[in-house]
C-alpha cells in the first residue's frame, strides 16, 4: 500500500550513476595486491556505508596488511582514475527531469563525500545534479552520524527542505538493502531498484521493487504522472 508524497530523495551510486560497478573495480585492484578478492556478499554488506566504514570493514573482513586510512588513501588514487567517466542509470535522467519540471522538491542524500561526489559529477553530469539541490554527503556531513542502515542521513536530508516536510511525506528511492532499512528507519516509503544479483528476500523492506528507474509510475505515490 503505498501514500501520497511531496518531497522526493535519492541515492546516488548504483541508482542514478553506474558508480557501483567502479567501487567493485576500485577495490579489487587494491585487495588483489594482497591476493585477496572482494566478492559480492562483503559488497553486498558495505553498500551504504561510510568511507570510513568501508575501510575498516575490508581491512579486516580481508586481513589486509594495512590501516583503514592507507586503505582509504589507495581508494582515492583509484577513483580519481575511474570516477570522472560515469555512466547516468536507465530512467534516471527523465524522472528527475520530470519531478524537477512538475515543482516537486528534490534531494540527494549519498553515503559518498562532497570530494567524491565531483568527482563523479563535474565532468558530465553538472546540468543534471542541479536540479537536487538539497544535498546530503554522508561521509562528508558532521551530522550524519552513522552510515545506512541507520535513518541519519535521511533525517538530515529532509531537514535541508525549506518546508521542513515530515518523514511519510518523503519518497526514498535506494539500490541498496542498507539504503533500504535507512529509508525505512526513518520512517520514510522506499523504492528499490536493485542490483539483480541481489536475494528477492533481502527486498522486502521496500515499499516497491523495480527492475530499473524506467518503470517506476510518479501518480502511485500521488505524484504528477508522466505525459509522454
Amino acid at each position: 500500500m503505498t501514500k501520497p508524497v511531496t518531497h522526493v530523495l535519492f541515492d546516488m551510486d548504483g541508482l542514478l550513476l553506474n558508480t557501483e560497478d567502479l567501487y567493485t573495480v576500485a577495490f579489487q585492484n587494491i585487495v588483489s595486491q594482497y591476493g585477496k578478492d572482494y566478492t559480492f556478499n562483503l559488497k553486498l554488506k558495505l553498500m551504504g556505508s561510510q568511507a570510513h566504514e568501508t575501510a575498516q570493514t575490508i581491512v579486516s573482513e580481508l586481513e589486509l596488511p594495512i590501516t583503514p586510512e592507507e586503505f582509504i588513501h589507495e581508494s582515492k588514487k583509484q577513483f580519481e582514475v575511474l570516477f570522472p567517466d560515469t555512466n547516468v542509470m536507465p530512467g534516471a535522467k527523465r524522472l528527475i527531469e520530470h519531478l524537477h519540471n512538475k515543482g516537486i522538491p528534490l534531494g540527494l542524500a549519498t553515503s559518498s563525500s562532497e570530494e567524491s561526489y565531483h568527482l563523479k559529477v563535474d565532468k558530465h553530469h553538472q546540468a543534471l545534479f542541479s536540479l537536487l539541490p538539497y544535498k546530503t554527503f554522508g561521509s562528508s556531513d558532521p551530522n550524519v552520524k552513522k552510515g545506512k542502515p541507520h535513518p541519519d542521513i535521511f533525517l538530515v536530508a529532509a531537514s535541508k527542505f525549506p518546508e521542513k516536510p515530515q518523514a511519510e511525506q518523503c519518497l526514498v528511492f535506494e539500490d541498496a538493502v542498507n539504503g533500504v532499512k535507512a529509508a525505512r528507519a526513518a520512517g520514510m516509503q522506499v523504492v528499490m531498484v536493485p542490483d539483480p544479483r541481489v536475494d528477492k528476500s533481502l527486498t522486502e523492506e521496500a515499499t516497491i521493487v523495480l527492475q530499473s528507474l524506467e518503470h517506476f509510475k510518479p501518480e502511485i505515490f500521488g505524484l504528477p504522472p508522466f505525459e509522454d
